[in-house]
């Protein structure tokens, strides 16, 4: 067992394939492919399922990688001691849910790159309630979620900004015409909204039930855009965290309606396992993370 194939076990575990794996090591597709059937045969056991064009760690991979991880962190800390570190190089991977990955990260991603262009960031967009289990795996790093706050023995969380949920609306949708609105203005009503899981969606159907609110239609959707766009042709009424639609308001194809749900704090969290060696680079990116998130919220300063 080679060190070059765990850590070709690793880039694969993290990015679920092979070509792209081979891209971030610099290999030919081949030679990754036949390090880790190498490894399989001398572990005597699969450590990835080939579903059609998917690729999955089966039960043993992801022990494997638990197992493994601790090691290639104390290889990558003694690397990190004899290299400057202003010019770090090395692969950081990064998990979060799609509203994250669109409206939040793109600008964290910049910043960063900009400073460390020698870094491989991977990055991929998981649902946010899969998000913990990757940090347990260690197929990610670093994972940011929307949730509310978190207390977690495993995992360091750290809340970087308070999310605000705002109701929209087409400008002729008929809610659009009310200056303010009664629970009971809400009956019958068309609610575009994420699936059951998320933390949001799970505060919204608590909150409805709280204040009888029925005879309502929910249509769920898996992401912001969906939601938004059906929105705007005029479907229903959507449920989403305020800087989703923020191009779209100010465009004018939406509204936004003057209702809140009390008592939902949500926020975008970053968090990292807790016993997981920060490396140099790890310790950039959340830097660059609190930088820039942090400027979006006003009663922060940097």
């Amino acid at each position: 067992m080679e060190l070059r194939q765990l850590n070709t076990f690793r880039t694969v575990a993290s990015t679920l394939n092979f070509s792209r794996a081979a891209e971030v090591l610099n290999y030919v597709p081949s030679n990754v492919t036949m390090q880790i059937k190498a490894l399989e045969e001398e572990l005597g056991v699969r450590l990835f399922d080939r579903l059609g064009k998917q690729l999955v760690l089966t039960t043993a991979g992801k022990r494997f990688l638990t197992h493994i991880q601790s090691v290639l962190d104390k290889l990558d800390e003694a690397r990190s001691v004899i290299h400057d570190n202003e010019n770090l190089s090395g692969t950081l991977t990064i998990s979060a849910n799609e509203v994250l990955c669109a409206y939040r990260l793109p600008a964290v991603f910049q910043r960063f790159r900009s400073r460390y262009p020698g870094v491989r960031l991977i990055f991929r967009s998981v649902p946010n309630q899969h998000l913990k289990q990757t940090l347990f795996e260690g197929t990610a790093d670093v994972v940011f979620m929307l949730d509310e706050p978190i207390l977690s023995t495993g995992l360091t969380v750290e809340p970087l900004l308070e999310e605000t949920f705002r109701f929209f609306v087409a400008p002729d949708h008929r809610l659009a015409k009310l200056s303010v609105l009664q629970q009971e203005d809400f009956h019958g009503e068309v609610f575009l909204v994420n699936e059951k899981g998320c933390t949001y969606r799970t505060m919204f159907d608590r909150s409805f039930e709280q204040k009888g609110i029925d005879n309502i239609t929910y249509l769920e959707f898996q992401n912001a855009e969906a939601i938004k766009q059906c929105a705007i042709a005029g479907i229903g009424t959507a449920f989403l965290p305020e800087i989703t639609a923020e191009a779209e308001v100010e465009r004018g194809e939406l509204v936004t309606l003057p209702w809140h749900i009390p008592d939902l704090h949500v926020y975008t969290h970053m968090a990292w396992h807790k016993d997981k060696w920060l490396s140099p680079i790890i310790l950039s990116f959340l830097e660059a993370a609190r930088e820039v998130i942090a400027l979006e919220d006003p009663n922060k300063t940097v």
